[in-house]
């Protein structure tokens, strides 16, 4: 089963420089003419690469990282590179299709939705070279290289600020959907609360529904209702929902954590820190693999790669408008860099809801 990650439907705002990184330029394939999709590239002498993403970059800050990876490995490489923007099944389908005519060293794609495309595109052009970011094809095909995360090592560090910063020793989490994968984002969050604070107790919420990915209301409920329990510290893991559990916590009174990006920048004064995503690390690092003759393989980015952190342990924390930059927090980060050198070293281990 392909791993899961509630990135693809998170509404991020969207600066004026990224902007223009992502302009469309005109497709010629049928997506584009429906306006679902589009194409921005470069011309180099080197090397081609092609990204192909499940939803419009413009509002997913997720596959923003994943075209500035796109960018950065057609800068190494000397090279170009194109983005296809997808909207539905219909169009995705479409622009793998296009990618694939085209005939470039790599296409990347990003998310669970490519899993069958790319298995299909695989077996009927075995010598084009595929990678699959944040998810994997269930059969091994020696022209498809997989990148996937451990989300749950970067939500522990998470849980652990959660533990340290709680005052009711009381943590909890919105999630997606209860399933393995998406448990990543809760179970991880309980234990490494309780890493800090033993006493701490946890609560998982789900949001389901018939759109479980985009309901805010749903997710602003459940969060409330967490906070009716007494949780104080809630990790939001409920993709465009998120929106609500913000507005809950503004509302409500307690913490909140984001996911994928700086989600502090939405929702200043609700947001302790977010669990980053690094998919321009993934797809970058990806592309040099196969071109270093290394693909068909499946590699997992965690914290000790650089693949997975936390806003507070990353370059430019005093500008972020996350509550852990605060220096009161300073002792909380302190912990927290501990554990993380020693996930790194393997001195600790976090279990995996999804293994």
């Amino acid at each position: 089963m392909p791993l899961l990650s509630p990135r693809t439907r998170t509404p991020l705002r969207l600066t004026a420089a990224t902007v223009g990184a992502v302009l469309l330029a005109t497709g010629c394939n049928a997506a584009a003419k429906d306006g679902g999709s589009g194409g921005a590239g470069g011309e180099g002498g080197g090397k081609s690469f092609t990204l192909v993403t499940p939803d419009p970059v413009a509002q997913n800050e997720f596959l923003k990282l994943a075209v500035l990876g796109v960018k950065a490995a057609a800068k190494a490489h000397d090279g170009s590179q194109k983005v296809f923007q997808s909207s539905d099944t219909d169009s995705r389908q479409q622009n793998v299709a296009s990618a694939v005519d085209a005939a470039p060293d790599v296409i990347a794609l990003v998310g669970f939705e490519f899993a069958d495309i790319v298995a299909q595109q695989a077996e009927a052009h075995p010598k084009q070279q595929f990678l699959l970011v944040d998810a994997c094809t269930k059969k091994t095909y020696e022209n498809v290289t997989c990148a996937v995360f451990r989300e749950h090592e970067a939500v522990f560090l998470a849980g652990a600020e959660a533990g340290l910063l709680t005052k009711s020793k009381k943590v909890g989490a919105v999630d997606v959907l209860d399933t393995p994968q998406f448990r990543r984002y809760s179970e991880p969050f309980a234990a490494g609360a309780k890493k800090v604070e033993p006493g701490a107790r946890s609560r998982t919420l789900f949001v389901g529904g018939q759109s479980p990915f985009n309901d805010a209301a749903r997710a602003k409920d459940q969060a409330s209702t967490l906070a009716s329990g007494g949780v104080d510290q809630v990790m939001a893991a409920a993709a465009a929902g998120n929106t609500g559990v913000f507005q809950a916590a503004e509302a409500k009174g307690f913490r909140a954590y984001g996911v994928d990006a700086n989600q502090c920048l939405t929702s200043p004064g609700e947001v302790v820190d977010n669990v980053l995503k690094k998919t321009d690390v993934a797809v970058e690092k990806g592309i040099g693999q196969i071109l270093d003759g290394k693909g068909g393989t499946t590699v997992s980015y965690g914290l000790k790669e650089g693949g997975m952190s936390l806003t507070g342990l990353e370059p430019g924390l005093d500008d972020s408008k996350c509550l852990i930059a605060e220096p009161a927090n300073a002792g909380v980060l302190k912990r927290v860099k501990k554990l993380r050198d020693d996930i790194v070293a393997g001195k600790l281990t976090v279990d995996d809801p999804a293994a």
